[in-house]
């Protein structure tokens, strides 16, 4: 088969054409675009219940996963890869949109996927990395899920973020709320948790709230200081993923590394016993066929209620510690303090 051939892939009742599916796209495995596309069709009973009808962010990587690729970055940058936030033109009828609103108040169409075919056409035009934005297309603006990211610092690795999420997962149940862990694909942690509706600045909020939660119990293990200065070798809880237009990959996407790792959603009783590089394409179709979708209990949890978490933020707030630097590429948002990191701050003279 010729690289440029492409072949129709039958998924769920639909016809979806992949191009070049003999094209290389992890060399050191020897996997094809046609392979992953086979993955993603294999564990699509656990990857589409945690996209659907969710905006979707696609990471692409028409040319592979080759040494020395680069991910644009924007602002007329050129690379390998690059973030598709907007509907492509030609993107067939069949695949469900949805508005979103940038922080700049701008909108767009995105790509909201309804069905298994329409991850398989994102795979197509080279996505390996699914970005959902917590809400849905019929909300866009109502968030049904927080998300916590522990973040490894300099120092610090994946089993420091297992330890710290074991103490997460006490200080959510005490907050009424129930979270579910997966490997981010890298040597972080992420914690979902699907809540009642909110906006994106309460539920920012009470992920601050649970992220100063988790610190005060575990000082030396975990912080919530936004500055890296500030951090030293412990878990940052990276509360700014909770900012509109600021998202995870999804359960089940393909990290762009040699090994094809994926972020693989775990049971709280292997937390403490597994590595990111348990989770590879090969791996993640074996575990899949004996287990399923481990998050499937995700999708049967009621919406918890965040009350106490937003309770917890307001104490705070009264005591001084309330809300935090947004990011860079934010406009100025109501009651921010300044995003100067603090040893500039104590250092540069005043109007500066």
């Amino acid at each position: 088969m010729a690289s440029n051939d492409a072949i129709m892939l039958e998924v769920d009742g639909r016809d979806v054409r992949l191009s070049s599916p003999s094209k290389l796209y992890f060399p050191e495995l020897g996997l094809t675009k046609l392979d992953v596309a086979h993955y993603v069709m294999t564990v699509s009973p656990g990857m589409l219940p945690a996209l659907q009808d969710r905006p979707t962010t696609m990471e692409r990587w028409p040319g592979g996963v080759v040494e020395g690729a680069v991910v644009s970055t924007g602002s007329g940058s050129r690379g390998d890869a690059f973030y598709q936030k907007r509907t492509p033109q030609g993107t067939p009828e069949w695949v469900q949109q949805a508005t979103i609103t940038f922080p700049s108040g701008r909108t767009a169409q995105t790509p909201a996927p309804a069905d298994a075919a329409t991850l398989v056409w994102m795979v197509n035009l080279g996505t390996l990395r699914f970005h959902a934005w917590p809400v849905r297309a019929s909300d866009p603006n109502g968030v049904d899920q927080l998300r916590i990211d522990l973040d490894p610092q300099p120092g610090t690795d994946f089993g420091d973020a297992a330890k710290a999420s074991m103490e997460l997962r006490a200080v959510l149940a005490e907050a009424g709320l129930v979270g579910f862990p997966k490997t981010s694909g890298g040597r972080g942690l992420h914690v979902f948790v699907p809540i009642r509706r909110m906006d994106f600045i309460d539920a920012r909020h009470a992920t601050i709230a649970i992220g100063r939660e988790l610190a005060r119990r575990m000082p030396e293990q975990v912080t919530v200081n936004w500055w890296k200065e500030e951090r030293g070798e412990r878990i940052f809880v990276d509360f700014n993923q909770m900012a509109r237009d600021r998202l995870m990959a999804s359960a089940y996407s393909i990290r762009p590394t040699p090994a094809a790792r994926v972020s693989a959603p775990l049971a709280w009783d292997e937390v403490e016993h597994v590595q990111p590089d348990d989770f590879t394409i090969v791996s993640m179709l074996e575990r899949f066929a004996e287990r399923g979708d481990v998050w499937a209990p995700y999708y049967e949890t009621p919406p918890g209620d965040p009350a106490t978490a937003l309770d917890w933020y307001d104490r705070d707030a009264a005591q001084g510690e309330g809300e935090m630097p947004y990011p860079p590429e934010y406009p100025k948002m109501e009651g921010e303090p300044m995003r100067v990191q603090p040893s500039r701050a104590r250092t540069s003279p005043p109007g500066t």
